[in-house]
């Protein structure tokens, strides 16, 4: 089509170039530059809000005015302008103008026209007519039914009159049509054609106006805060098939315009004062639920009843069932004619020692704590000997102490190889340092191969480790360390041949936050030594199951559990029939030791701070490859596991020791007491021994029975709220002194479970700290007269001042205090002239009974001294129930 070139003036104000339309017309409006995000060819140029001169050769371009409803494009091949509306801006010609159409290529002649035009003013487009609802929702102009401007003028053929123009059914020659696709325009400008030709409608393109329909009746309106726009509104947009990598993109976008809008909220705080207080409320809420989530998540929710833990037999016998309840305090109904437990047996000393190899985990960064235990219980008199006068060392030659880690860090090589060559009693396993990463299964391992411990050094004894399986391998004695048996360095040093040491009867491991009283140890894995097996579970009869319906289900814990051994042999590579058929050296040697000892959690597992392996268990566990696939998780539950998956599972030994391991009195922790000794202990278990009489009592009449001992107390009987009262420690309350301005020695005291010190207030007429330390319990009367049966372990340490106050209440101490003393020497005389032939031992005072108000110290010594005066004792009265004062 032929085209021809023709100038469009704008102008916002009168203009001597242009002539006055003839009809008398609103005066025009300025037009201002597209909006952003409008598309034009390189060879347009677009109005700037100043007058311009738009030379276009090939497409149509367009001005919008400040409405952005009003679009009017240009048409190059006529001598008019083509408005989107119907109603037009201005229409220049370039015969009126005075200036000829091929003029418009002449460069000088171009800018000649600008400055002439430039310095007229400016004249604003007639404004397009509006009704109220229009302006109310904001819609285009009104259609007008004036055609006219559809069809302009060739500019080839100026002098053809407007009756000659071309019908509503013209072709596209005479049509304006663009030189390329209609540009993109942005989300608000859609909308169909205004031009009424079936042949050249473009009823997607941007550039022409919308139809004419009724708007939404939210449109208009201010969008509110809450609207939350994530995408556009167009309906092509959508329809519009994502990119991946645009996905990304708008969820960035998104994001930034939802933080938009919630800064812009009119809650948002934007002062300095409403931002520190937005961020103290912010801090409260984040710290109040993370410890609402720590209550929730810990288990341990109450103290537990060490009390009735320390007067009931302990569990001994086959793995727990996994359907009995975590919180049952009873694993069998109890009867209330039990004896109470006692330790040690008669028949202890006519048993040998029993071998123990104690690993202690520790890091490369423990070093103070491995010089703590080297100078304390590992070395120490009364944790290898026990209380007493002790017994030489006998009973601890054969227990050998070792520190286990992992590799070290590079920077702590150097001192780790310094301190391996110093003391000769850290193992290195070839593994990075972790606590449950398979550590404890790489010790368990590494003790199957290389554990050695000293043999029996004197002979007599009744029973002696033979027969088992371990029993003739043998090993030269490894370099000693300075902690290791007295009896072990006499014979290195006084024999020319050295005894060869043996495997170890059993491989405890422990934790370094732990405090242990070797000689305890040794002494309760003795007793669990030479106890017999426990007998095979019995065979079901093949009759039983035929004529038998349906076999009761297994609980579901036991399911749980063989579903988890079963899934750890697949993962090995083994079959299912194979899992239960994995050869155990113990099978072929019915005498060896099935015995896993500790303390028992829940029900369901023995806890890490210590726990003690039959050296059979261990050989097993280092060669079975379903346990290597086992080997991470939390490392006392996952040595459980192991336990319970042995082809001999229903035979192993599970021994508890709940009363003499607990927590640190400082702790704070459900297991945590005051230290505890026996004398304390034998006063607790007469009134444990009440209270079960009461409960049974209570059981029976809930059962409707009679007689009261016939219906013991059961599983799901809760123990008594009493049972966990400690005089030293409150369960969730960090510990306090019951008094200031305590003494070292009688802070240490207050300590002590049950001592008169851990009850002294700050009330008149109360025990003060000076009465309460002159009337204290020496160590012998603490031990009863027994050399072991006290703390085995203390556990939680998790400070050096705690584990220094633990070697002052378990390893110091007078054996006799002075008025003890005092209280003997009268007696034996007293004793001596009577009859001398009855004097049994040295007699104890019994200060309990001066507690309870049945009797004082004035009286002690005025019926055992008569007329003989004690020097350094005073009289003291009793005042109610243990609260005494000096006269």
């Amino acid at each position: 089509m032929e085209q021809s070139h023709s100038a469009r003036l704008v102008s916002s104000s009168s203009s001597s170039l242009l002539s006055p339309p003839s009809d008398p017309s609103p005066p025009l409006r300025p037009l201002t530059p597209f909006p952003r995000g409008l598309r034009h060819t390189t060879e347009s140029w677009y109005a700037t809000g100043q007058l311009s001169v738009i030379p276009i050769p090939s497409a149509p371009s367009l001005a919008m005015s400040s409405d952005r409803d009003l679009l009017y494009p240009f048409n190059v091949a006529s001598d008019t302008m083509m408005p989107l509306h119907d109603q037009p801006l201005l229409s220049v010609d370039a015969s009126r103008s005075g200036l000829p159409a091929a003029s418009l290529h002449d460069p000088q002649a171009s800018s000649e026209f600008q400055m002439a035009v430039s310095a007229n003013v400016l004249v604003d487009p007639p404004a397009p007519p509006y009704d109220e609802f229009s302006r109310e929702f904001g819609s285009g102009p009104r259609r007008s039914t004036d055609r006219s401007m559809l069809y302009p003028r060739n500019a080839a053929t100026p002098d053809r009159s407007a009756s000659a123009a071309p019908s509503g059914s013209s072709t596209a020659t005479n049509t304006p049509m663009a030189s390329r696709n209609a540009s993109p325009l942005p989300f608000d400008y859609s909308g169909a054609s205004s031009c009424d030709s079936d042949s050249d409608s473009e009823p997607e393109s941007g550039l022409l106006s919308r139809t004419s329909r009724r708007p939404h009746f939210r449109e208009g309106r201010a969008r509110r805060w809450w609207s939350l726009s994530l995408g556009s509104n167009n309906s092509a947009d959508s329809r519009r098939p994502r990119r991946p990598w645009r996905d990304a993109i708008w969820g960035v976008r998104s994001c930034r315009r939802i933080a938009r809008r919630c800064i812009r909220h009119p809650l948002f705080p934007k002062t300095p004062v409403t931002i520190l207080l937005s961020l103290l409320f912010l801090t409260l809420f984040g710290v109040s639920l993370t410890f609402l989530l720590i209550y929730i998540l810990n288990p341990d929710k109450e103290p537990l009843p060490w009390r009735g833990y320390c007067t009931l037999p302990q569990y001994s016998g086959g793995p727990p069932p996994l359907s009995l309840s975590t919180t049952t305090w009873l694993q069998t109904p109890l009867s209330t004619n039990f004896t109470l437990p006692q330790f040690p047996p008669t028949e202890f000393d006519s048993l040998a020692p029993a071998g123990v190899f104690l690993g202690v985990f520790t890091i490369d960064t423990g070093v103070e704590r491995r010089m703590y235990i080297r100078s304390t219980w590992a070395t120490h008199l009364r944790s290898r000997e026990g209380g007493g006068d002790g017994d030489g060392g006998v009973g601890t030659s054969r227990t050998i102490v070792r520190f286990i880690m992992g590799q070290p860090r590079k920077e702590w090589e150097r001192q780790v190889q310094l301190e391996v060559d110093t003391y000769n009693d850290i193992v290195i396993l070839p593994m990075a340092e972790n606590m449950n990463q398979g550590k404890t299964h790489a010790y368990f391992t590494w003790a199957a191969n290389n554990s050695w411990v000293p043999p029996v050094y004197h002979d007599g004894y009744a029973k002696k480790p033979e027969g088992f399986s371990y029993t003739d391998a043998t090993s030269p004695p490894p370099q000693l360390a300075s902690h290791d048996p007295a009896l072990a360095h006499l014979d290195q040093y006084t024999n020319g041949t050295q005894q060869p040491w043996v495997r170890p009867d059993f491989v405890v491991k422990a934790d370094d936050d732990a405090f242990v009283m070797l000689a305890e140890l040794e002494g309760r894995l003795r007793v669990e030594l030479y106890k017999d097996r426990l007998p095979p579970p019995p065979v079901p009869s093949v009759r039983k199951q035929q004529t038998s319906p349906r076999a009761p289900p297994p609980p579901a814990g036991e399911d749980v559990a063989r579903e988890e051994m079963e899934s750890a042999a697949m993962e090995a590579g083994l079959d299912r029939p194979t899992l239960s058929a994995v050869a155990d050296p113990a099978d072929s040697f019915p005498s060896d030791p099935l015995v896993f000892w500790g303390y028992l959690i829940k029900n369901r597992f023995m806890g890490g701070e210590m726990y003690a392996l039959s050296f059979p268990l261990v050989n097993w566990i280092a060669q079975d490859p379903v346990v290597k696939t086992m080997t991470h998780g939390a490392e006392d539950k996952q040595t459980s596991k192991w336990i319970r998956r042995h082809p001999l599972a229903e035979q192993v030994r599970w021994a508890s020791e709940r009363c003499w391991i607990y927590d640190h009195p400082r702790a704070g922790t459900v297991y945590s007491h005051g230290f505890l000794f026996p004398s304390e202990v034998n006063r607790v278990r007469p009134l444990v021994s009440r209270d079960l009489v009461i409960l049974a009592k209570q059981t029976a009449r809930e059962a409707d029975t009679p007689d009261a001992l016939a219906v013991p107390p059961g599983q799901n009987v809760p123990a008594p709220e009493h049972w966990a009262r400690s005089t030293v420690s409150t369960f969730g309350t960090r510990y306090v002194p019951p008094v200031p301005g305590l003494t070292l020695d009688q802070s240490v005291e207050a300590l002590v479970e049950g001592s008169d010190m851990s009850k002294v207030t700050d009330a008149q007429g109360a025990l003060t700290p000076e009465v309460a330390w002159q009337y204290r319990e020496g160590r012998r009367t603490r031990y009863a007269g027994q050399r072991l049966g006290g703390t085995v372990v203390v556990h939680f340490i998790k400070k050096n001042m705690w584990f220094l106050e633990t070697a002052e209440a378990l390893l110091h101490g007078e054996e006799v205090t002075p008025v003890e003393r005092g209280v003997e020497m009268p007696r034996v005389y007293a004793h001596r002239n009577a009859d001398a032939a009855e004097l049994d031992g040295p007699p104890t005072l019994d200060k309990r009974s001066i507690r309870h108000g049945e009797q004082s110290v004035a009286t002690v010594l005025r019926d055992s001294a008569a007329s003989t005066p004690v020097p350094g004792v005073r009289t003291v009265s009793v005042r109610g129930h243990g609260d005494r004062g000096l006269h």
